[in-house]
C-alpha cells in the first residue's frame, strides 16, 4: 500500500481515501539527495491560477488535484512525476516522487488539532515540511504567522499545487470562484478564476523550496536572504519510509529553534512501506536529541496519531 490516499476528485472535498494505489517497495540505499531550489513567487499572480479549478473546505481553498494531473500530463511536469505515477499505479516512487500530488488524511487531523489544542502561530516562523498542497502552512499563515516556508521533494508539486494554493488563499480567489457557505459543501467552481487584485501581503511572508531535506537545509543556511530557525515545524505523513528517518531527524534538529516545537501527524503503521509512528518514536528516543509526546490518537479508520517534539534541553 501507499500512504493510503485522501485524494479529492473534481467537485469533491478532500477526505479519507482508499487503498487502491500501491507504492513501490523502498530500496535500502541511502536517501536520494535531490538538489534544492527556491521557487520565486511570480509577479503575475493571474498566471499562477490560470487553468486551475479552486475548491473549498471550510475557510481553506485548494487546487483540484485531478485537473492539475491532466494539465501536467500535457505540458507542465518537467520531472515527469505525473506520468510515472499514473503508469506505475503508485503514489510513491522512492527518489522520484514522494506523494505530494495527493492530500493525505493526516493533514486534516493536524489542522483539527491546531484548533483543539489552541496552537498559536502569531508572529511565529513556521516550516511546512513535506508540504504537498501546503494546507498546514496556509493555516499557519491565516493564523498570523510572521513567516511561513513550504518544502516539498518535487518542484512540480511546488509550482503546480503549493504555490497556487497559497495564492488562492492569500488573494481571496477562492471566495470568488469557489463555494458559498462553510464546511465541506460547495458549488461547482469556475474553471477560470477572476483576476487577482494586486500582490497580497500574505505572500510576502512565504518562501517555497523543493528538493531533499538536507539539501534544503544547506540552501537556507548558505543563501544571502536572512534566515532564522523555525519556532514551529509542521509535517504530515512523512514517516512512512524508515530509510528516511535519519534525514528527517537531522533536518528537524538543524532547523528547529532551541525552544521550538514540531507537530507531526502520521498513521500508526504504513503497510507495505514499513514505517509508522511508534517506529519513528523509538528512532527519535535512541538519538536522544528530542523528547516526544503522542498528544492525540484518532481511531476512525486506520489508527492515526499526532506527535509533539521538542529538544530535550528546551524550556
Amino acid at each position: 500500500k501507499s500512504k493510503q490516499t485522501a485524494s479529492p476528485g473534481t467537485g469533491s472535498s478532500p477526505g479519507p481515501g482508499t487503498d487502491k494505489h500501491r507504492a513501490e517497495m523502498p530500496s535500502k540505499k541511502k536517501f536520494c539527495f535531490k538538489a534544492a531550489k527556491e521557487h520565486d513567487i511570480p509577479e503575475d499572480l493571474d498566471k499562477v491560477l490560470e487553468n486551475k479549478v479552486v475548491e473549498r473546505r471550510g475557510d481553506l481553498y485548494y487546487i483540484n488535484m485531478s485537473v492539475v494531473e491532466m494539465t501536467c500530463l500535457d505540458e507542465d511536469d518537467g520531472e515527469g512525476i505525473v506520468s510515472r505515477s499514473i503508469s506505475s499505479h503508485s503514489d510513491l516512487i522512492p527518489g522520484v516522487y514522494e506523494g505530494g500530488l495527493k492530500i493525505w488524511e493526516c493533514t486534516f487531523d493536524l489542522i483539527d488539532y491546531f484548533s483543539e489544542a489552541e496552537i498559536r502561530f502569531t508572529n511565529k516562523t513556521v516550516l511546512d515540511l513535506g508540504c504537498g498542497a501546503g494546507l498546514l502552512g496556509i493555516v499557519a499563515l491565516k493564523g498570523k504567522a510572521g513567516q511561513v516556508h513550504f518544502q516539498d521533494y518535487n518542484s512540480t508539486v511546488i509550482n503546480e499545487i503549493t504555490l497556487p494554493n497559497a495564492v488562492a488563499n492569500c488573494t481571496g480567489e477562492g471566495s470568488r470562484v469557489g463555494s458559498r457557505g462553510g464546511g465541506k459543501t460547495h458549488e461547482p467552481p469556475s474553471k477560470r478564476p477572476k483576476k487577482a487584485e494586486g500582490s497580497p501581503d500574505g505572500l510576502t511572508k512565504c518562501r517555497f523550496f523543493s528538493g531533499e531535506w538536507s539539501e534544503v537545509s544547506q540552501l537556507l543556511f548558505s543563501c544571502s536572504k536572512p534566515f532564522s530557525k523555525y519556532d514551529i515545524i509542521l509535517t504530515s505523513e512523512t514517516i512512512y519510509n524508515p530509510d528516511h528517518y535519519g534525514a528527517l531527524h537531522d533536518t528537524l534538529a538543524q532547523l528547529l529553534d532551541k525552544n521550538g516545537r514540531v507537530y507531526l501527524a502520521s498513521k500508526v503503521h504504513y503497510f507495505g512501506v514499513g514505517g509508522g509512528i511508534y517506529l519513528f518514536e523509538k528512532f527519535v528516543e535512541e538519538r536522544n536529541v528530542f523528547r516526544t509526546s503522542i498528544v492525540k490518537i484518532i481511531d476512525k479508520g486506520l489508527q492515526r496519531c499526532i506527535m509533539e517534539m521538542a529538544f530535550k534541553d528546551s524550556s
